[in-house]
C-alpha cells in the first residue's frame, strides 16, 4: 500500500493507469493544436501535460491546489499553487484556458466557468474535459458530480457564445479493456447489497473507493498485461460527443 497513489491522478509511471493515461495524453495533444498565445491550465495534476502544451504557447501558466513534484519547467512556463474558484488572475489575461478532469471536482462549477470566461480575452477558447456520466461504472465519491453532454453544454452556454461538443472514444482494443473492467467492477459491487455507494456521504467513501479502484486496476494489469500495456493514444479518437464517449471534450469560445 505504501506505493499506492490516488487513482484520481494518473501516472505515466504506473502501468495499471495506462488505459486512462493514454486518453489523457490525447486530450493534451489535441489541445496543443488549438492553443496559442498566453495559455492557462487549471489542474496541473502530475504535470505530464506541460511538455505538450507549453511549446504551443507564448506563455504558459499552470495552476493546481496541490504542488506536484515538477522538474525544470520550460522557459515560457510557470506553476502557481492555487485553489479555484475564484481564479486569482486579471481579467482578459489569457488567449486559451485548458482544464482536464477538474470541473467534476468543483462544487461551485458555475462560478468556475464564469471565472474562466472572465480571464479569457475576446476570441479566447476554453478547452475542458470531464468524465462522461453514461460511461461511469459506479459512483465516484471524489467527484461532486458527473455530466451528461447536454448538461455540460448548458452550463458552458450560460456564459460562452459558442460550445463545440466533442468527446473521447476508443477502438476495439480499448473496448475490450473496458469490458474486462466492467465485469470486474460488477463483481466487486455485488457485495454492496445495501447500495452504500449511493447512501453514504462522499467523504466516507473516498478512501475505500480509492483503494479498491487502485487494486482493481493492478489486478486487471496482472490478468490482462499485454492488453493493458498495448493501449496507446492512437487507440483513442476525438469525435462528436455521445453516450459512447469515455470523456466529454468541449471547446467553448468567448466572442
Amino acid at each position: 500500500m505504501a506505493n499506492m497513489h490516488t487513482a484520481e491522478r494518473v501516472s505515466p509511471r504506473d502501468e495499471s493507469d495506462n488505459f486512462v493515461f493514454q486518453r489523457s495524453l490525447l486530450a493534451y495533444h489535441y489541445a496543443a493544436q488549438l492553443v496559442s498565445g498566453d495559455v492557462l491550465e487549471v489542474g496541473t495534476g502530475m504535470g505530464y501535460g506541460i511538455e505538450i502544451i507549453a511549446p504551443a504557447a507564448k506563455r504558459f501558466v499552470t495552476i493546481d491546489k496541490n504542488t506536484p513534484a515538477l522538474g525544470a519547467l520550460p522557459a515560457n512556463s510557470r506553476f502557481w499553487q492555487m485553489a479555484v474558484p475564484p481564479i486569482a488572475m486579471p481579467e482578459e489575461a489569457f488567449d486559451c484556458v485548458v482544464s482536464f478532469q477538474v470541473i467534476e471536482h468543483i462544487k461551485r462549477d458555475r462560478e468556475f466557468v464564469s471565472e474562466v470566461h472572465r480571464v479569457l480575452r475576446h476570441g479566447g477558447r476554453f478547452i475542458v474535459s470531464t468524465p462522461n456520466a453514461p460511461r461511469s461504472l459506479t459512483r465516484n465519491p471524489w467527484h461532486v458530480r458527473e455530466y451528461r453532454a447536454e448538461e455540460l453544454k448548458a452550463l458552458l452556454g450560460e456564459v460562452f457564445d459558442s460550445v463545440e461538443c466533442l468527446g473521447v472514444a476508443g477502438n476495439e482494443k480499448v473496448m475490450a479493456y473496458y469490458e474486462q473492467n466492467r465485469q470486474s467492477v460488477e463483481r466487486i459491487m455485488r457485495y454492496d447489497v445495501l447500495d452504500l455507494q449511493h447512501r453514504l456521504p462522499r467523504w466516507v467513501l473516498q478512501l475505500p473507493y480509492d483503494v479498491m479502484n487502485r487494486l482493481n486496476r493492478r489486478r486487471l494489469l496482472d490478468e490482462n498485461n499485454e492488453l493493458t500495456r498495448s493501449i496507446t493514444m492512437d487507440d483513442y479518437r476525438i469525435c462528436p460527443a455521445s453516450d459512447e464517449c469515455f470523456d466529454l471534450y468541449f471547446v467553448a469560445t468567448k466572442k
